[in-house]
Order: C-alpha cells, then structure tokens, then sequence
C-alpha cells in the first residue's frame, strides 16, 4: 500500500450487534457443557466463515435439514431462528436445544402468530430464501407473500389484487431489510392497500448502523466493508457506501488490496453484524501498515473469540434487550443463560421515572452489571448506574457549548433548589437563579421538570451549579419575539396553565402568558376556576384579543355553548325529561339540558289552582314537560306540566301579579 498519510474513521457501530454477541455466547456455553460428538448447528449459527469453521474445529456439526439431526442431540438454532415446525419436531422427539435466535427476530415470530389465520394477508419484506425469512414464513400461518424490493411488491399486489383487496393487509420486514428500500415499499402499500397494519420490525441497530455508514461514505474518499458476502446486513451496507464513494467489501485482511485504497487520503471503515471485532481490528493494522500477524487458524481465531466472550464480572458495561416488564422489576437478556433483573429504583434517577411506561419489550438498553447468582441464576442489573458513569464529562463539555441540561427538581434548600439530571447528577441552582421571583416560594418548583445551562463544574469536589435564569429569560425573550410577529385574533395554541386566580387562569402558550378570564372557562356559571382547571393543566386555547402585549383568551367552544345544543335537540312542543333544581313563588326551574334551566310558572304546574309550586313539587323531582317558548335572544325557555295533564276542572283565576322572568339558572328556595 502507498506510503502518504491517510485518516482512517472507524464507524461507532461497527461489528457484534447485541443479537450476534448473544448467540456465540450462548452457543458457546451449550458447547461447552455437552459432549462436542452429540452437538449440532442447525444451519450457520451467524454468517461469518471463521466464527462458523471455528465452533466446527471443537467438533460442532453444522446441519441444515432438521430431520437429519438423529434423537437424542444437543442442538444449537442459529441466531437467524427457524419455522415453527423445527421446535415441534424437536419437542416431539424430546432433542435437547438452545435457542440463540436474535430477540428481535422472535418478535417478529409473535407477530405474525397472532395475525389471524381467516380473513388476513400478510406482506414481508425480506429475501425469500434468507433463514431469518424462511423462519418468520414458518410462524406465520395466514396467507403470506414475500417481496425483496419495491418493484417486487408493485407485481405481488398487482398479481394478487383480489386476495390482499378482500383481506385485512398485515406488514412486516426481515430486521436488516433496506430502510431506503423500506421507506419505498411503506408509500406503495399505503397507496395500494386499504389500512394496513404495519409494524416496524428492522433493528434499530441495524437502522443505526445503515445511516451512519451512510453519512460516514459521504465525507470519504473510499470505504471498506468488513463481512460475509452472505451477510444481509453487510451486503445492504456495501450497497449503501458504494452510492457515494468507491467501495470494497472483504471479509478479512487477507483480501485487502493497496490498489484500492491508493489516491484517498480519507478511507472509512465499518463491518457487519456478524464481524468479530479480532478481524475489524486486523483490517485497520493491515491499513496502518502496522506489523501484526493475522490470525488465520481457526484454533487461534477460536481463542481469541472466546476470550472477547468472557464471563461477565461485577462493574462490567453491557447492551441487553428487554423481555419482560414485572411491577417491581425489569427483566433483560444479556446474552448469558442466567436473566437480567433490573430493579426499579436501579432504572433512573429522575424520582418521576416509571420503568413500567418507559421499558419496552424488544427495547435496546445499556447497562451495569452489580451482581452476578450463579446459583439463582439472576443477574442484577442498573440502568441508572450506567447512565451516571460519564455524565461529569458530558457537564464540563455543556459549559463550553452551552448546551441545555434537563433535570428533576428534587429539594428545595436553603438559597436555592436541587435538580437532579437524567443521569443522575445532582445540580445546585441557587434561588436568584431559579427564575423565581424573590418574594415568591420555590415550592411550586419541586418534582417539576425544568431546563438549565451549566455555569460552573468540579469534578474533584462532585459539584454542579446551573442556572434555570439563564436560559429562561433568554428562550423566553426569543419565543416573545416569535410570538408577536405572527401572532392574530383566533389562532389555536396548547399551552399550560401557570396559575389561577380568582377572576381567570394564565397559560403559559409557548414563552408567552395569555389569560382566560373566568367567564370565557365555561358555559355554566363558575365561582372560581379551579372548578375546570389545575396548575399543571395542559389546555387548547385561542387568542380572543391582542392589546397593548395582553393576551386574552378562549377556552370555552361555541360547540359545547348549551343554548346551540338546544336548538338542534328540542323544539318548542316537545316533551321533556326535566329535574326540579330550585324554587319561586311564581313557579319552579327545572333543568333542561346541562346549563339550561326553563321556569314552569306556578300557573302551567297543575290542573287546577295551587298556593305555591311546594304544594306539588320539590327539588330533586323528575317530571315530564312541553316547551311552549324558546327565547334565544333573552336565553329564556319556558315549560309546561299542566299542558301534559287531562283538565278535571275549569277554575276562574286572578290575573296574578306581573313575576320576574324566568332567568338562566334557578333561584334558591
């Protein structure tokens, strides 16, 4: 190779995903505690010819016909996974196995099992003849088609158009599926197809890893793929690269060519899913021209993979994947038998976290290893650890960039408050700096969540201190700024209520306070506005006014305005179901709708002259009544139970005297 200086960028992800590194760790185990004659592969374990040629070298028989694997073998089922029947097959046949298939590869299994048998099509996006497909076909027990590419899919529906229109369409994807290729596919099924069910089941590590090679080709010169040609993961990489600078993919220094790489002065690296990281890092010596052997026996490569595999120890950093969620724990594999746990208050600092919403089965995490019980055979687990170990640094770095923090507010003490960091710091913030006023309690602040910069850090002494001010006043004055340029009588905002106030409540929409004014809160009358909202609320509101940079606002709609929902209920002459609610010595009010009352003059309660409306009725009583006016002008509306009654008697009445009108909510008795 030329001799001239080149930059050489390692991509962050490349090598063992979580799934790989759990499958050889496994693998290697059930190797190890069986007799090597009696150990079966059921096909590659991964696609890597040196990992492959090394389990093989201890004795391992790699087996793709599961019905040729004789009773009573140990059997390792590749990290790809199998159809359904295999684990049938070897239930029956009481065959001893370890099921090292990719945790995200089985969820796509319990995807498609539930799907419905009847009355569902399923689309998979994938190669028809990858393993890792060939597996989720055989779980899969409604009708299913599989395409590679768009212009595949475009010819499936097309020829299949009357099975997937009369069906319920179902889609999922192979893990290292194209994302590109994805997002194509996504826009011609939702275009094709009626409502379907799409789950998104490529590896997030794999969707990582495909946009940082991506972003990675397009600041280089050349790119070296390191991986299988076998590898889907590694080919779609090669293919991903190779669309903006020159690219070769080799699965081992031996393959690497000078040529190549003579002329670029900036070459980026990254590798497969199933890349040890022992033949990544002889690419970049070979690269370097650094005088290394290369490991090319397989005993030797054999050796220095099961030292990468070590047993795990107390303080070890590890990537698991989250398989169940307990009210008092959550339970991770981390590629070993014994299982995960971790505890509750080992998930977050935050005291507001709640692993029980956050945790996702399926979900990628890192974490730190505290305990290992090789007799239970648990391992316990922290989150919360893991996220502290370097989140000094992460401070020191946010004082220079000027990075917002976020943070808890856990104490209120003497001259300030304490905000403790999502990763576990604590931050002093004294009270001048808090962004409340000086006269004003701090206690409002406590558990909230609030965003500060970084002023000062001392990472002998442990100290922190940040200022909420700082970045307060100057978001604020840029969302003020924001907000009154574009601002005008009717826009919709959600906003948060701040505070009440005996005649309305603020709300903060967006670095700007407007006020909804007790009258605008709600149709019905209101004595205070705690009655709809609490501090905290989250509301959507409009802008009744702008003048002089105060913000009124509205709250209540016209569509929940009662008297517009009684004119297209009722009409005058029907009958209604109405509650006596409060009483007159002219008559009595009954609730029509909610925030309607109509008056029943004393005259229109009975067939025949009554002393006063307690003579027949008290509140609380249920009665049928007919509207006989409607006054939207003068929100009146007045009924009538006397019109509903038979007459028994003809009685001459006094003119009574001239009473109050029927107002909108009834008087007391």
């Amino acid at each position: 190779m030329g001799q001239g200086r080149r930059e050489i960028i390692l991509a962050k992800s490349a090598g063992f995903c979580f799934g790989v590194d759990r499958a050889l760790r496994l693998a290697l185990d059930f190797a190890k505690e069986h007799n090597l004659e009696s150990v079966y592969c059921l096909g590659e374990l991964i696609h890597n010819n040196l990992i492959n040629e090394s389990y093989a070298k201890r004795g391992v028989k790699i087996e793709d016909d599961y019905k040729l694997i004789p009773d009573g073998a140990n059997v390792i089922i590749r990290a790809h996974g199998v159809p359904k029947e295999v684990y049938d097959d070897f239930e029956k046949r009481k065959i001893n196995y370890i099921d090292c298939t990719c945790p995200f590869v089985s969820k796509i299994h319990k995807i498609v099992s539930e799907i419905p048998t009847e009355g569902s099509v399923v689309l998979i996006a994938g190669n028809p003849k990858h393993p890792e497909v060939i597996g989720i076909m055989g779980f899969c027990t409604a009708k299913r088609f599989v395409f590679d590419n768009s212009e595949t899919l475009e010819k499936t529906i097309a020829e299949n158009a009357s099975i997937i229109s009369e069906n319920q369409v179902y889609v999922v994807s192979q893990t290292t599926f194209s994302m590109n290729e994805w997002d194509k596919c996504l826009k011609k099924i939702k275009l094709l197809c009626t409502n379907p069910i799409i789950f998104d089941t490529i590896c997030k590590a794999t969707e990582e890893r495909q946009i940082e090679a991506g972003r990675l080709s397009e600041k280089c010169d050349a790119m070296v793929v390191i991986g299988s040609t076998h590898s889907s993961n590694t080919v779609k990489l090669y293919n991903i690269c190779k669309e903006n600078c020159k690219t070769c993919l080799i699965e081992s220094a031996k393959e690497l060519n000078g040529n190549f790489l003579s002329g670029s002065s900036t070459i980026g690296v990254t590798a497969g899913a199933s890349t040890p990281t022992v033949i990544i890092k002889e690419v970049l010596e070979a690269m370097s021209e650094v005088e290394n052997k290369i490991v090319n026996d397989a005993e030797d490569f054999e050796a220095l993979l099961e030292e990468s595999l070590s047993n795990m120890s107390t303080d070890q950093k590890v990537k698991g994947v989250i398989v169940g969620i307990t009210p008092t724990e959550v339970q991770i594999d981390i590629g070993r038998k014994q299982t995960g746990y971790i505890s509750y208050n080992e998930w977050s600092f935050d005291p507001n976290a709640n692993p029980a919403d956050e945790a996702k089965v399926g979900d990628e995490i890192n974490v730190v290893i505290m305990k290992t019980n090789d007799a239970e055979g648990t391992i316990m687990c922290s989150k919360k650890r893991f996220d502290s170990a370097n989140s000094w640094d992460e401070l020191e770095a946010a004082i220079e960039s000027g990075e917002m923090i976020e943070g808890t507010v856990t104490d209120i003490i003497k001259g300030g408050i304490i905000a403790t960091t999502q990763k576990g710091v604590r931050v002093f913030i004294p009270g001048s700096l808090s962004g409340v006023a000086k006269d004003e309690p701090m206690d409002a602040l406590l558990k909230t969540k609030v965003s500060f910069k970084i002023i000062e850090v001392n990472k002998q002494r442990r100290r922190a201190v940040g200022s909420i001010k700082a970045q307060a006043s100057s978001a604020r004055r840029e969302a003020q700024e924001k907000f009154w340029e574009q601002a005008e009588v009717g826009q919709v905002y959600t906003g948060v209520v701040k505070s009440l106030t005996n005649y309305g409540a603020f709300v903060d929409i967006g670095g700007v306070d407007g006020m909804i004014h007790i009258s605008e809160l709600s149709w019905k009358r209101i004595k205070h506005p705690s009655e709809i909202l609490n501090v905290g609320d989250t509301v959507e509101v409009f802008i009744k006014a702008l003048d002089n940079n105060k913000i009124s606002l509205g709250y209540k709609k016209d569509e929940d305005n009662p008297w517009a929902i009684l004119k297209k209920t009722y009409a005058v002459d029907d009958v209604v179901k109405a509650k006596i609610v409060g009483m007159t010595a002219f008559g009595a009010f009954a609730n029509v709708i909610d925030g309607i009352d109509g008056l029943i003059h004393i005259s229109q309660i009975a067939n025949k002259r009554i002393e006063k409306p307690q003579d027949v009725l008290k509140v609380g009583d249920e009665v049928e009544a007919k509207i006989t006016e409607i006054d939207y002008d003068k929100k009146r509306v007045s009924l009538s139970i006397r019109a509903l009654l038979p007459e028994e008697e003809i009685v001459e009445e006094e003119a009574p005297a001239e009473e109050p009108a029927a107002e909108e909510a009834p008087v007391e008795e």
